[in-house]
């Protein structure tokens, strides 16, 4: 069947706009439109529509929303991440966070959220650091939880496999330490050794949900570059329910683009221009 080079209706985005702030807290104002529907061409030509309105058309007026809303949500999230992003975050827990946390127990254990995992790389990266300080002496047992809303990016989290170029912000030593080589000598892909995936878990989850299923015990909760697609209310109710998951004196950890949220949750203390602490 041919396919319609046509773009999508306002009428149409607007369906699909205002489907995904309800569902997941996304904004996708006017100049997201084109974004959208080159993101949703791929989609179209899977399911053989003839065009994007088709789709859109079909998405509401066939009840196939319960099936495609997956698939949507997966097309319109920014899966952005490295290892070791804003790597000033794991030097601060390696240096401050952590030694300050542990002080405060007598079981040396850390719990620690990456609440928007994306294909896993925050998680894994703060394995590698926290792993790291137990090999330099000090005491302590961690587990790492990564959740995010999208099913694509948490499979690849969970195979913890990547190519050799997205090692390039990894330390040398730890790439030797933390990484295994395919036997496939023609591959580049390489693979984060078991020890680490058996401390780190992921799961599918909601950051508009009314509940979250996770421990209100964290240490330290990652949730970074996503609340600036959120209006400023979401982004007050997400963040205050994260913290009630945090235990007293734990740490909140945004992106560079959201340190105005102590501006939006009383109660927050600033501690770095990107980091607070309840």
């Amino acid at each position: 069947m041919p396919h319609a080079a046509t773009g999508l209706s306002e009428r149409h985005f607007r369906a699909i706009a205002q489907l995904i702030e309800g569902q997941v807290g996304i904004k996708l104002p006017a100049g997201k439109r084109l974004m959208l529907e080159g993101r949703l061409h791929k989609r179209v030509r899977a399911l053989n529509y003839s065009g994007l309105n088709e789709y859109v058309d079909n998405l509401f007026d066939d009840q196939q929303l319960d099936n495609e809303l997956l698939h949507l949500i997966d097309v319109v999230t920014t899966n952005k991440t490295d290892f070791f992003r804003e790597p000033s975050h794991f030097d601060f827990i390696r240096q401050v966070a952590v030694p300050a946390l542990l002080k405060q127990r007598a079981r040396p254990e850390l719990k620690i959220w990456s609440a928007a995992c994306s294909t896993g790389m925050e998680a894994y990266t703060t394995a590698m650091v926290l792993d790291d300080m137990t090999r330099s002496g000090t005491r302590m047992r961690f587990r790492i939880l990564g959740t995010d809303i999208s099913t694509a990016v948490l499979r690849i989290a969970k195979a913890a496999i990547y190519t050799r170029d997205a090692l390039a912000p990894v330390p040398g030593e730890f790439v030797k330490r933390y990484f295994l080589r395919s036997r496939n000598r023609l591959s580049d892909e390489v693979r984060v050794v078991p020890e680490l995936r058996q401390l780190t878990n992921f799961m599918r989850m909601n950051l508009m949900d009314r509940k979250y299923p996770v421990d209100r015990d964290v240490d330290i909760i990652f949730c970074r570059n996503v609340l600036i697609y959120f209006e400023k209310e979401t982004q007050r109710k997400v963040v205050s329910q994260l913290c009630e998951h945090l235990r007293p004196g734990g740490y909140l950890i945004v992106g560079h683009s959201e340190s105005m949220i102590h501006s939006v949750v009383p109660g927050l203390k600033q501690v770095q221009p990107t980091i607070f602490k309840v």
